[in-house]
């Protein structure tokens, strides 16, 4: 690792660490679910483990964890060193960021304590950044899942299925990436295993021809039938090492008989609906927090722009087709918008206001978005799958919508593990890009860092996320 990284390391971790004390020092009491998750915790640390508060909603993962590292070093179960637990988790998220990237960037990865510039960028994103100071599940869930997806891809299937488990433990809908995980180590063996016939799966465009730019939708959807066609030929190669993540899967299973349901805890506030505009937040929020990784790539953002302006209104078809989706995400807005009543009753999270004063300022405002949510999904799509394959390109869209379409509250914290995983599968962003993204996420950090610690209002509370 060249020093100056090195330092960049040390560095963030002793920003990390500084950060922990202040947020200790300000918020002395449990807050928001922390005094759900805290109060859990301690009754493990009691040894009390038929202790269990119905108020919760995930596994007890992130307890377990606590009391391993309180009994491997002997320290109290109190809030601070709670929040040191999930600091830890913090701090070792470069590390297994930088195999990921190299994974997709297809380059040797460095030794294991050797963050990369990129990995230490990505890891400052507000959404892990802010929750890794404070006792919740978010944080340790990602790297559990960032774990679980790189043992996989360096096909050590046991070791990625064991991991699964554990992934599974903080948060239930985790089963999803770790058939992600599989899936993704699977599709990137096929595309180079020599003499490939098993698998149709074309590259999903050539982002340097400018026949990219006439890539029809009869083609995309006839490669896409002929990958799916294909698939069972390839079976009995994917069978092996599938088994672990079959037991992973049966295990899963058991539980949902054993408890009648994915949903753990407060069933009646978390039923799983069809909420399928939670997918356009989701688009639009990852344009929102990574528009420089967006926009600081091959050709810069007039290319990009003109690109996706050419995907949309290029042709007569195009403009029809686009006009086709836009009417079908006008009837799904109108039919699948939720307003959740811990959305509209919780003043001290910014999305209270981006849907009060945003969403609800007029009826026709949810759908005034629909032409930016197809732009955003463009870009993205440009971005990642110019180095992609097809099916490889369409995984982690397939396994975003199985996660986000059940949860009928729009929270951004869902949204970390997908966006990660999505910010990871660009390979070619500039070095410039780099700065200004870890520009753009440190004044979102100090921001609502400061806000949260500093700017507590009587009868309200602290803001967050």
């Amino acid at each position: 690792m060249p020093p100056s990284t090195r330092i960049l390391f040390l560095v963030y971790c002793g920003v990390a660490l500084s950060l922990l004390k202040a947020f200790n020092n300000e918020v002395v009491e449990p807050y928001m679910d922390e005094p759900f998750h805290v109060p859990q915790a301690q009754a493990y640390c009691r040894d009390e483990w038929s202790t269990w508060d119905p108020k919760i909603t995930t596994p007890p993962g992130l307890y377990i964890f606590s009391v391993l590292l309180q009994r491997i070093f002997v320290f109290r179960c109190n809030l601070a060193l709670l929040r040191f637990t999930v600091t830890l988790t913090l701090i070792s998220l470069p590390l297994f960021l930088t195999r990921l990237l190299a994974f997709h960037q297809r380059r040797r990865p460095p030794p294991l304590l050797a963050p990369s510039l990129e990995a230490l960028v990505l890891s400052t994103f507000p959404i892990a950044w802010f929750y890794g100071f404070l006792y919740y599940t978010e944080v340790p869930s990602l790297v559990s899942v960032l774990l679980t997806v790189v043992l996989a891809t360096q096909h050590w299937h046991l070791s990625a299925a064991a991991l699964g488990v554990i992934s599974c433990l903080f948060r239930q809908t985790n089963i999803v990436w770790v058939m992600y995980a599989f899936a993704t180590s699977q599709l990137m063996r096929l595309r180079f295993r020599r003499g490939n016939i098993l698998l149709h799966d074309p590259p999903a465009f050539n982002m340097d021809s400018i026949s990219a730019v006439d890539y029809t939708c009869d083609t995309l959807s006839g490669d896409f039938l002929q990958s799916i066609t294909s698939t069972p030929a390839a079976f009995p190669e994917l069978l092996l090492p599938f088994m672990p993540y079959m037991l992973v899967l049966v295990l899963f299973g058991a539980f949902m008989l054993w408890n009648g349901g994915i949903v753990l805890g407060d069933k009646a506030n978390h039923v799983p609906v069809l909420h399928v505009p939670q997918s356009y937040y989701f688009v639009a929020f990852a344009t929102l927090m990574g528009w420089p990784a967006v926009i600081f790539g091959r050709g810069g953002p007039v290319k990009l722009a003109k690109e996706v302006t050419r995907r949309m209104f290029g042709t007569k078809m195009r403009v029809a087709s686009t006009a086709l989706l836009s009417a079908l995400m006008a009837y799904t807005v109108h039919e699948f918008t939720i307003h959740h009543p811990f959305l509209l009753a919780d003043n001290r999270h910014y999305t209270f206001y981006v849907w009060r004063r945003v969403f609800m300022l007029h009826p026709i405002v949810p759908y005034l978005f629909i032409p930016g949510y197809q732009a955003c999904a463009w870009a993205w799509w440009l971005r990642v799958a110019g180095d992609q394959t097809l099916l490889q390109t369409l995984v982690l869209p397939l396994a975003s919508i199985t996660t986000l379409l059940p949860t009928p509250l729009l929270e951004p914290r869902y949204f970390l593990v997908p966006y990660i995983l999505l910010r990871a599968q660009v390979v070619d962003v500039s070095s410039v890009g780099l700065f200004v993204e870890g520009v753009w996420y440190g004044a979102i950090n100090v921001a609502t860092i400061y806000v949260f610690l500093y700017m507590e209002r009587a009868g309200v509370g602290r803001f967050m996320w």
